[in-house]
């Protein structure tokens, strides 16, 4: 037989282990290379690992849910064509014989043993500290091999023991190298403290408030939340408690910018990439970070991180939650380079395709409720960024214009709103709408060939 391993890989530098969420095939089903057959995620995304070679899935060695180191050993392919095809035929036969329906979730197949699980060692807990603020690092240069510090747990898990006071390294973790795992942090929240959730909010100390228990009624139904809408749950929550929240809204007239938008078109369409407004705003928000740099920076403690890279994080719904990939350097990128980004990010986003350093180290954030007929909203900063622009729907309007008589007459524009939340620890509200004049000028004013 010839047998080929297939490895939990390493999804990023920070990445020690990842769960495996999903088989996407089973034992005795055929595989094509570079086919996906199983789904992982980590602190940072989810994703489709593909095969390594063409044969039958032989054996299948770490169960749906199951968090596991990297390079761990998770299933094998049987790639000689002779074993492979008696295989298959004997799957094939001991289902019918036994009925399977083929779901996934009888006992793990194959001769191969599962990983030994570790014995956990007990968590003690920490006395509770004041200073909550998370850690931020200045991010290395563009081009350079500086190396950040490593802390021995993932960011997921550092936000989680922030926001409950909890010091990471007065406890003993279960993950490679002593590592503290997400499922180590949350087992000693439930285990020593009131509150089992870490969505909600701390019970008041005063006690007089009494946190509401939700219990089903007849006819409800339960769902427990998906990895990624527990994540994006938790990082809202700390983003509220971190950020002083500040939304301002202008009115963007984006007649000029339609018409070349649509000038250019044909050229794009004819390469296979799709134009839309969006590479038209991320130069313009480029441009008025560079100047309205308090806009592209991070909070430290009491100190200010000036970013000096322009990271444009870009929030996409997929059915299953919200990602946001992330644009690194846009400032270098012409209007063709930032289409070609957007939609390659876009389309790697619904399929499962990013890799965790594409939705790393965004220092500024776009999220487009307008596709969806919103006006406007008051979008979640990210941590640890500052602020967040969010767009909305693009429709015509009547609008009041001067004439070429210099008289006021009634005209149809297309416009639409953005909102910007920005942090007002350090944001100052003039800045803030400095900054969003600016891009309404930029937008407004959009040259025949892009920026």
């Amino acid at each position: 037989m010839a047998r080929i391993d297939v490895a939990m890989p390493q999804m990023g530098e920070s990445i020690a282990e990842g769960t495996l969420s999903k088989w996407l095939k089973k034992v005795g089903d055929a595989v094509k290379r570079d086919e996906p057959i199983f789904e992982i995620s980590t602190d940072k995304v989810d994703a489709e690992i593909p095969a390594p070679n063409s044969g039958i899935l032989a054996e299948v060695l770490v169960a749906e849910g199951q968090t596991v180191p990297i390079e761990t050993i998770v299933a094998r392919i049987e790639t000689d064509a002779a074993v492979a095809a008696t295989m298959s035929s004997s799957t094939d036969a001991a289902r019918e014989s036994v009925g399977s329906d083929a779901k996934g979730d009888a006992p793990i197949e194959g001769s191969g043993a599962p990983p030994p699980v570790r014995e956990s060692t007990p968590l003690q807990p920490a006395p509770r500290h004041q200073n909550l603020a998370p850690i931020i690092s200045p991010l290395p240069a563009a081009g350079t091999l500086e190396a950040r510090p490593r802390t021995n747990s993932s960011p997921l898990v550092r936000r989680i023991a922030a926001d409950h006071g909890i010091e990471l390294s007065a406890l003993a973790g279960t993950g490679l190298a002593g590592r503290v795992t997400k499922k180590d942090l949350l087992q000693f929240i439930e285990a020593g403290r009131p509150s089992a959730s870490i969505v909600l909010p701390a019970q008041p100390a005063s006690g007089d408030y009494q946190i509401p228990v939700v219990e089903p009624w007849p006819g409800d139904t339960v769902e427990s939340m998906t990895r990624i809408r527990r994540i994006t749950a938790e990082h809202m929550v700390y983003s509220k408690r971190t950020s002083a929240h500040v939304t301002s809204v202008f009115e963007l007239d984006l007649t000029r910018a339609t018409k070349v938008r649509n000038a250019l078109r044909p050229e794009f369409d004819a390469r296979g990439e799709k134009l839309t407004y969006l590479p038209f705003v991320v130069q313009a928000v480029v441009r008025g970070l560079q100047q309205f740099p308090v806009l592209n920076a991070a909070v430290r403690g009491s100190d200010i991180v000036f970013r000096k890279t322009y990271n444009i994080g870009i929030a996409v719904a997929v059915d299953w939650g919200l990602i946001v990939p992330v644009i690194k350097g846009a400032d270098n990128l012409s209007l063709a380079g930032l289409t070609r980004a957007l939609n390659d990010l876009a389309s790697r986003a619904r399929t499962k395709r990013l890799k965790p350093e594409d939705v790393q180290d965004a220092t500024f954030t776009i999220t487009n409720p307008g596709v969806f007929g919103s006006q406007w909203g008051t979008p979640v900063i990210p941590q640890p960024t500052v602020a967040i622009l969010g767009t909305g729907t693009i429709e015509k309007r009547p609008k009041v214009i001067v004439g070429p008589d210099g008289d006021d007459v009634i005209a149809i524009r297309t416009c639409a709103y953005f909102a910007l939340s920005f942090d007002h620890r350090i944001v100052d509200g003039a800045d803030a709408d400095r900054f969003m004049a600016f891009v309404k000028v930029q937008l407004e004013n959009v040259p025949d060939a892009g920026f």
